[in-house]
């Protein structure tokens, strides 16, 4: 998992046959905000993104280090491209800035829209579901897990 915005593996998305496996990079849940992030990547307009730190510990996964590759899965569980770590940052939500928020490649303006966007999906009722707390909330001491990424290839 390295993303905010980030769901669980579904059997679907297995990696591809041709190359050594990569981690998934997983965007959201399946859907329709999978899919409008994954074609932000794809476009060059989407080079971060924020978690949860909580989001690992509920998955007892460590934090990816920089310069790890990942498969960019879409919705339909298709490896659509090979990104790498630049950047991987663990701060309290209160703290994300401007040209993080900017560079999550979503339309935000602001560092509120952006917080507006990211606690509406992260207090939703599938996200309180995959970390196991039907009352989960975020406030601005909540430990989060700001990534940059490029784009190395393109599937």
């Amino acid at each position: 998992m390295v993303s905010s915005e980030s769901g669980r593996l579904t059997p679907m998305e297995k990696p591809q046959e041709h190359r050594e496996p990569l981690p998934p990079f997983l965007l959201a849940f399946p859907g329709p905000l999978r899919d409008q992030l994954v074609a932000a990547v794809l476009r060059g307009e989407k080079v971060s993104t924020t978690g949860l730190l909580a989001e690992y510990e509920a998955e007892k996964e460590e934090l990816p280090p920089v310069g790890e590759r990942s498969a960019l899965i879409d919705s339909q569980g298709r490896e659509v491209a090979v990104t790498e770590l630049t950047e991987v940052r663990v701060l309290p939500l209160g703290q994300v800035d401007l040209q993080h928020a900017l560079d999550e490649g979503e339309g935000y303006e602001s560092v509120e829209a952006w917080r507006a966007g990211h606690e509406a999906f992260w207090h939703s009722d599938e996200m309180r579901d995959a970390l196991g707390d039907p009352s989960f909330t975020v406030h601005d001491g909540t430990l989060v897990v700001a990534e940059r990424f490029r784009v190395v290839e393109r599937l």
